[in-house]
């Protein structure tokens, strides 16, 4: 196939001093998204989640914009995900180990607190099917003792406490994240080298496991193909597994592999448009999207080596993208160059 196309000028939305870790789309509205941001690239220093979008009247997406909230931590802000029962909720993943919900119509102060993580929690996921859960996935216990497993916690925002404790993985747990398809089905990303399926039904060993080439630092789910997902690690290589629910347990193969990062993978995203579009961001400075349906089927493992757009914008890690849940091929990527980016990818259709 023909090289990689070239992407139209982004729209820019700058976090001056803040590092950006991840954005997400509002599963409400078309032009809203927020930003997980920490000072001083994590390491030391305040922490911002940033809100941009309207505030109380409609805003079209390629219209002047700003943000209409921020939540202030004292430590970092690793990630956020919307709630998906009331449009003004949010929850972030912050680096004291805990986990803070908030209102952006209210004061600056979060209006729930939960603090069970011993460690860094990296990753939140609100589940869009039993939409009163959320997960979040922490690095605890994964450097002083090493029997010691990360957690990954099940929350209800009416509880206290959490109401369920998964055995993750012997090592940090970078990500996680709920089947779109299934209710009780988590997908989590580790240092060990693995990504594992869980079944919270049935436990809390994985039904199953993805091996990776190091460690894997991001894992989503295709939307329309179940138990079917994308991750990405240090191994560069976004590779695409179909376990198989008649066979539960084992390792699970690569369906296809797409290579072509020049650095680690730190963000994976599957269209919600288009069953065969994946995007990828990486410390190499750039986004990615690739079809998967490009793969060489001559290859061992089906490979894509060439991917279709390649978004070069940003001046430094790039390290989170997002699909527009509304405007189809629209493209949210997150850097340490402290700014956000809005720009088009893949039009359906012409994948």
């Amino acid at each position: 196939m023909e090289g990689p196309g070239r992407v139209p000028s982004a729209r820019r939305y700058p976090t001056p001093g803040f590092a950006g870790y991840n954005v997400t789309w509002s599963p409400f509205y078309p032009d809203k998204f927020a930003v997980a941001s920490s000072a001083n690239y994590g390491l030391v220093g305040n922490r911002r989640s940033h809100v941009v979008g309207p505030t109380s009247l409609p805003l079209k997406l390629y219209a002047e914009s700003r943000y209409c909230f921020r939540f202030d931590t004292q430590d970092g802000i690793f990630d956020v995900a919307w709630s998906e029962l009331h449009e003004n909720q949010a929850v972030t993943a912050c680096g004291d180990g805990s986990i803070k919900l908030w209102d952006v119509t209210l004061d600056d102060h979060p209006i729930r607190n939960w603090h069970e993580h011993s460690r860094e929690v990296f990753s939140v996921d609100w589940t869009n099917i039993q939409k009163e859960l959320f997960a979040s996935a922490s690095w605890d216990g994964s450097i002083k003792i090493v029997c010691r497993m990360s957690l990954t916690y099940q929350w209800t925002p009416e509880r206290p406490a959490s109401i369920q404790t998964i055995m993750a993985h012997r090592a940090c747990v970078y990500r996680c994240t709920w089947s779109p398809h299934a209710p009780s089905v988590l997908a989590t990303a580790s240092a060990d080298g693995t990504a594992s399926i869980f079944d919270l039904r049935t436990g809390p060993r994985p039904i199953s496991t993805m091996s990776a080439g190091g460690e894997v630092l991001a894992v989503d789910w295709n939307k329309y193909r179940p138990m079917t997902l994308a991750t990405g690690g240090t191994d560069r290589a976004v590779k695409i597994c179909e376990a198989q629910a008649s066979r539960p347990g084992g390792l699970v193969p690569e369906k296809c592999v797409c290579f072509g990062h020049q650095y680690a993978i730190r963000g994976v995203a599957w269209s919600p448009h288009q069953s065969n579009v994946v995007a990828s961001a990486s410390y190499d400075m750039t986004a990615r999207i690739w079809n998967i349906d490009d793969a060489a089927v001559s290859a061992q493992v089906p490979m894509v080596n060439v991917p279709r757009q390649v978004y070069t914008g940003h001046r430094e890690f790039v390290v989170s993208v997002a699909w527009s849940l509304f405007e189809p091929g629209m493209v949210a990527t997150s850097s340490w160059d402290m700014e956000t980016h809005l720009w088009p990818g893949i039009i359906p259709n012409t994948a």
